[in-house]
């Protein structure tokens, strides 16, 4: 079974030797996303919350491109700078998840790429 590489330009390209998402048997594994905008590859947002949503907005993209959605989302993993801006990206983080609760992982990490304040990945499935 050869896995399915997923590339759209409505996400940031990867910064490593990755892809933005990889398909296989039906499983959507999306790399972690950080809030770089897809055109400019610059960070977006000042704060964790204004950094969330557009990971999030990364996030959807890459799901989309793969045949997913936010309703199929099985595991995230969150990746936070700093546990204090836990509520916040949690706020903004439960806006894309009113009707389901994905498994869940959250830590705090020293460092993220290009100094984001907060990295998500996931796990989902087509429909």
């Amino acid at each position: 079974m050869k896995p399915e590489i997923i590339q759209t330009p409505n996400a940031p390209a990867a910064i490593g030797p990755y892809s933005q998402a990889v398909v296989v048997a039906g499983t959507i594994y999306c790399s972690g996303q950080i809030p770089l905008d897809p055109k400019t590859m610059q960070l977006v947002g000042a704060d964790a919350a204004a950094q969330t949503e557009q990971v999030m907005k990364n996030l959807g993209a890459v799901l989309q491109a793969a045949g997913g959605s936010f309703e199929t989302v099985v595991r995230t993993s969150i990746f936070l700078a700093s546990m204090s801006d836990f509520a916040a990206v949690n706020e903004v983080y439960g806006v894309r998840f009113p009707g389901h609760k994905p498994a869940r992982a959250t830590v705090a990490v020293k460092e993220l790429p290009k100094g984001a304040l907060v990295e998500i990945d996931c796990i989902a499935v087509r429909p």
